[in-house]
């Protein structure tokens, strides 16, 4: 929750320099926004194109391409995954 809350504070901090030096964003934020969503998901069309060809399903190419993980982030209340690296617990 920490990163989208930096998130949001760097988006804000850049906001009121836009607004101090009169400068206007370089886009609408709705297609920015369109625009950033579209390349997240264009990342994802070679992987999941990978497994359909080795013969998978588009659900089982989706979900071994790890596409919701990439587009939408670790989410809030998610456990990290095995393949990530943790830190050994203290006295260990």
């Amino acid at each position: 929750m920490k990163l989208y809350f930096a998130s949001l504070g760097a988006g804000l901090l850049v906001g009121i320099v836009y607004s101090l030096i009169n400068v206007r964003s370089p886009a609408p934020p709705v297609v920015a926004l369109v625009g950033l969503f579209g390349i997240l998901l264009g990342e994802q069309v070679v992987p999941v194109a990978r497994h359909l060809l080795k013969g998978d399903g588009l659900r089982a190419a989706i979900g071994l391409a790890d596409c919701s993980d990439h587009v939408l982030g670790q989410l809030p209340g998610r456990k990290a995954s095995a393949s990530e690296g943790h830190e050994a617990p203290p006295g260990s």
